[in-house]
């Protein structure tokens, strides 16, 4: 899935331009955690069921967060202002990895990172209604402009597999997600939003866990069980790292080495080759996402417009 995890709002500010380098870094490396757990998924979905996938890559990530995020070394960790928010911002998270894990048994890795990078312009559609921050004309036709890329890559009635809509589906959870975060943000600090996140997600793949469960014959299964779940979670982390380092408008445009990972990935260890019109669609996509990130970043540069002077007789 895309990287697109908000900035943590407890970490120091970044600090210079040596920071800034270091912060794209971690970056780079965070997006490629995320190719490499997509990739690891789409393996395992050929050698157990997908929802045992879905469980290890939660059971693990949180199992390594409680070493670094637990009551005992950060206190007040479980308290939250907006428990049903949190409830409903980590099972949306959930969602969006078993829909996408579901996908990939089916498409390959270029094709689902394409589509899922479909998620900001479900963010700027939803982001009026939620958050009242309306769009205006030249984000609606970036937006229409990215769906036209997302249907190259899909090609409706073409013969593309119908998991791409599982896949959609992912993007629009996805979305939700992003936004619930940002409503999150003012209330509770970021690591008990992450902690909430690893734990809800935990115990709801454990659930299904009884009734699908085949115990792996093979060792490379157990191994790729723990990788996934220990790349995702240092994933995550690194994302941590990075906007400790760098401000979030510099990081934004470097998720979309993420497809070029996720293509490299599909080539070495699965010989899928993306076809034009997934690689023309991709470059629309990723352009117009692009331009949305630079909309954003303008409209964040411009000064607020002074009030109005306040009256003398008033206090």
């Amino acid at each position: 899935m895309p990287a697109t995890t908000p900035p943590d709002p407890t970490a120091a500010p970044a600090r210079g331009g040596g920071s800034t380098l270091v912060g794209i870094g971690l970056m780079c490396l965070a997006v490629m955690s995320f190719a490499v757990t997509d990739a690891t998924a789409k393996w395992l979905g050929g050698h157990t069921n997908i929802l045992i996938v879905v469980w290890s890559r939660y059971v693990i990530h949180f199992a390594l967060s409680l070493i670094v995020f637990n009551p005992w070394t950060v206190p007040g960790l479980l308290k939250t202002r907006k428990p049903g928010l949190q409830l409903l911002r980590s099972a949306l998270l959930f969602s969006t990895t078993a829909l996408n894990f579901f996908a990939l048994q089916y498409l390959q890795l270029d094709q689902t990172v394409s589509i899922m990078f479909s998620a900001p312009f479900f963010v700027a559609l939803f982001a009026g209604p939620l958050l009242g921050e309306w769009i205006g004309v030249k984000r609606w036709a970036a937006i229409l402009v990215g769906f036209a890329g997302i249907l190259l890559v899909t090609q409706p009635g073409q013969g593309i597999h119908w998991a791409a809509l599982f896949c959609l589906g992912a993007a629009i959870t996805f979305a939700l997600y992003g936004i619930t975060t940002r409503m999150l943000a003012p209330h509770d600090p970021s690591p008990t939003t992450l902690f909430y996140s690893a734990l809800v997600g935990t115990v709801a793949a454990t659930l299904p866990l009884p009734f699908v469960w085949v115990t792996p014959t093979e060792p490379m299964v157990y191994a790729a069980m723990l990788e996934l779940g220990a790349v995702a979670g240092a994933g995550h982390f690194l994302l941590i790292l990075a906007h400790a380092r760098a401000p979030a408008a510099t990081l934004a445009p470097f998720i979309y080495i993420q497809i070029l990972a996720m293509v490299a990935l599909g080539w070495l260890l699965f010989g899928d080759v993306p076809s034009l019109w997934t690689l023309a669609g991709a470059c629309i996509v990723v352009g117009s996402g692009i331009y949305l990130l630079v909309q954003e970043r303008n409209e964040r540069r411009r000064p607020a417009p002074m009030p109005p002077a306040m009256p003398p007789d008033l206090p």
